[in-house]
């Protein structure tokens, strides 16, 4: 212990007093950033659709008119074959989510449409308009809630707004906290604040997986990252 604790002092000591030391470790975490972010950002909207969204739409059928009703199991239909052109416009016989989330505004199926339209937005790389349909989204089921948080922080990520991403990652972690998202949340929220230089806020976001979410498979991880982080935001001090 008293070895580790030496160890990491000299490397502090390394870092401050050694500014070539000092950029080798922040292109490093430029390179660490660069490879998982791709990975950890903006993975979740096929999730999102296939397993969430399909399950609510299918539950809000129901309450919809028939026209809105035919409308979104078309849309739906087409986004689930990867045809997004045809899901967000419509194929000139059903309308598509784009102007379903406009003419049924304040219904669910309308609802629902903003969500859909996000997603299929964000997978066509147009991440401003996709940010703005799902911050028209909402939900009273929390899984759904806080993954449209989570994919708002993917569209702002997208368009190099790191912090707002990484606030936003927060705030789904923290909707209804639950074992299994919140971590993966926490964990995109690091790393979007280490996309923006702010280790201290990436540290902490890996500490609160550390402590609050011990069985998580993100605890390995988060310790590494949290080590790595608490690094850096000592070097910029």
């Amino acid at each position: 212990m008293a070895k580790e604790t030496v160890k990491k002092h000299s490397e502090f000591e390394e870092l401050i007093e050694n500014p070539d030391v000092l950029a080798d470790r922040l292109a490093q975490s430029e390179d660490f950033v660069a490879k998982n972010k791709s990975k950890l950002l903006g993975v979740f909207a096929v999730i999102a659709a296939l397993v969430v969204g399909a399950f609510v739409f299918y539950n809000y059928r129901s309450s919809q008119n028939k026209e809105a009703q035919e409308a979104m199991f078309q849309s739906v239909h087409y986004f689930e074959a990867d045809s997004l052109n045809k899901a967000l416009n419509g194929d000139g016989q059903y309308d598509g989510f784009l102007k379903i989330a406009d003419e049924y505004s304040g219904t669910d199926a309308g609802n629902l449409a903003h969500f859909y339209a996000g997603v299929a937005l964000l997978k066509e790389g147009k991440f401003a308009d996709a940010q703005s349909h799902l911050e028209d989204f909402k939900s009273d089921d929390y899984l759904l809630q806080a993954r449209a948080y989570s994919l708002i922080g993917d569209a702002l990520s997208e368009q190099g707004k790191n912090k707002e991403a990484a606030d936003m990652y927060k705030k789904a972690a923290d909707h209804n906290a639950n074992q299994y998202f919140s971590p993966q949340y926490l964990m995109k929220a690091g790393i979007a604040y280490e996309a923006g230089n702010d280790f201290k806020a990436a540290a902490e976001a890996y500490d609160k997986i550390v402590k609050d979410y011990v069985a998580s498979a993100e605890v390995a991880d988060a310790k590494k990252y949290k080590a790595r982080a608490e690094a850096l935001a000592g070097g910029n001090n």
